[in-house]
């Protein structure tokens, strides 16, 4: 099984901000988010994350020994970085939703994005084989990730919700990836949830 884990909330997260590429750790509610997830998951055998501090700290939940890979990191935001969700122009966001190709400025195109994913994907789908593998990622690579495992577009990325610290699973059945869930999310400790 593939264990698609977003990472734990962080502060800027908590604000609201949209994070791309920026480097904020987890916050304390973080890390019990992924120490829920973790423990929620099990035992697996393989551990990968994208390189960002937030996936790392969720990922070190899962297992000491930790690959890095590159594919799996959050869309580059470009100048949006750090700015809050709500402040993006509505016809950035237009653009985003209807121009793959389409990129602001010092960012990547989710076009870019997708193709590195699924280059990914299709390579655990070759290691899997029975194994466990928790790839701990992000909002958009996740996204893409299960796109790739439902055969269609990442167009389907603005019409789903995936909260922090999230799980989707999916495996390689006898015709190929199936996705078996989305957005499952681990009860903590006092109720709290992100």
């Amino acid at each position: 099984m593939l264990y698609l884990v977003r990472h734990g909330r962080t502060n800027a997260n908590a604000n609201g901000l949209l994070q791309g590429r920026l480097d904020p750790p987890l916050d304390e509610l973080g890390h019990r988010q992924a120490a829920a997830m973790a423990e929620r998951v099990g035992a697996v055998d393989e551990v990968i994350a994208s390189p960002l501090v937030r996936a790392q700290e969720t990922a070190m939940y899962f297992g000491e020994e930790i690959t890095t890979d590159d594919r799996w990191v959050e869309l580059a935001y470009g100048e949006y970085e750090g700015v809050p969700v709500g402040e993006v122009p509505p016809e950035v966001w237009q653009s985003w939703r209807t121009n793959s190709q389409f990129a602001t400025k010092g960012g990547e195109s989710f076009g870019s994005l997708d193709a590195r994913v699924r280059e990914a994907c299709d390579e655990l789908t070759a290691r899997l084989g029975g194994r466990d593998i928790v790839v701990v990622s992000h909002v958009s690579p996740i996204k893409s990730a299960v796109s790739w495992a439902l055969n269609t577009s990442m167009e389907i990325m603005f019409h789903c919700h995936l909260s922090q610290a999230s799980l989707c699973r999916i495996d390689i059945g006898k015709f190929g990836p199936v996705l078996h869930s989305f957005n499952e999310q681990a009860l903590l400790d006092e109720g709290l949830h992100a």
